[in-house]
């Protein structure tokens, strides 16, 4: 049976069959996939071939040292985002500084202490899946991480309120001031998210972005009003200032709706649907996702900002 970590690939990339083979059985104890390499040139040929989740990189080698090797990989559109490692003899902060500017994400020292490297290489796979997965616009985690994080909630069977949060008349914002104000609304209201989080949340809280105008948190149940509370709050105080002053003073714009005809629009507003879970109530985030889906559609009916709570899977 596969570990999790069994899809994640490994290339070491180190000149000195010892070591190559030590590093390797260490990893591959760990559940990871493990090529090696013996030089720059063959590391570039297997990365060329199969696309590493990371690389080991020693930094000397003949042929291709290892700076030139990474200066290559982040050189390279393709493979830029691959992080890279450093792994020398080579203690002088000199070196450490050259191999950092040329784009290496760590650095260790050899000899190096086993538990010690495991954990960077954890550390630096769990940061670039982030990276990946991460929403470009407002650097909050994407989909994978969401269902991850609920998964792992209903698992626990922890009381946590899962709260979706959709922004109301965006589409006619986005439409009559541009895209770039479009995003702007959106950074906004992940300011909001991140900064109610931080002020009322137990700090254990996660916020995430599904997409567009598109947000969830997942947060301790004792601070879900607090902080739904505290959206709301900011959100109607600040998102006036995007609209131009006769628009904020009318309260409307006028744009075409989705059929083509030319309609009045409020200023936007937010709808927060809200689910308390307890005790195994919900046990899969398809069922969470359709109740949230519900609450969202009733919620949006309703003019201004508003929390629609579901609170029978409290119980």
């Amino acid at each position: 049976m596969e570990t999790p970590r069994a899809r994640e690939r490994i290339l070491v990339v180190e000149d000195e069959e010892m070591l190559r083979t030590m590093l390797t059985m260490q990893l591959q104890r760990e559940g990871y996939r493990v090529r090696t390499a013996v030089d720059g040139e063959d590391a570039l040929d297997k990365i060329r071939e199969e696309r590493p989740d990371l690389v080991l990189l020693d930094v000397v080698m003949p042929k291709l040292d290892g700076y030139e090797t990474c200066r290559r990989i982040k050189g390279d559109m393709a493979t830029a985002n691959i992080p890279v490692i450093m792994l020398t003899s080579r203690a002088d902060h000199e070196d450490k500084i050259r191999g950092l500017r040329g784009g290496a994400n760590d650095y260790v020292t050899k000899p190096y202490e086993p538990g010690e490297l495991l954990a960077r290489v954890r550390n630096i796979l769990q940061w670039s899946m982030l990276q990946r997965e991460a929403n470009p616009l407002t650097g909050l985690p994407g989909n994978i991480s969401i269902e991850n994080e609920v998964r792992a909630r209903l698992a626990a069977r922890d009381a946590f309120a899962f709260m979706y949060i959709d922004l109301d008349h965006f589409k006619a914002f986005n439409d009559y001031y541009s895209f770039r104000k479009g995003d702007e609304a959106i950074r906004l209201v992940a300011s909001i998210l991140l900064s109610a989080v931080s002020l009322e949340g137990s700090g254990s809280d996660f916020v995430g972005h599904v997409g567009g105008d598109d947000f969830v948190l997942v947060v301790s149940l004792d601070c879900a009003d607090a902080i739904a509370q505290a959206v709301i709050q900011e959100f109607d105080a600040k998102a006036p200032r995007l609209y131009s002053e006769g628009d904020r003073r009318r309260g409307t714009i006028e744009t075409h709706d989705r059929q083509g005809r030319r309609q009045q629009f409020p200023l936007m507003s937010v709808t927060i649907a809200a689910v308390a879970v307890r005790d195994g109530a919900i046990e899969h985030p398809g069922e969470l996702s359709r109740i949230a889906a519900e609450l969202k559609a009733f919620g949006k009916a309703q003019p201004g900002s508003v929390v629609i709570w579901e609170r029978r899977h409290a119980a």
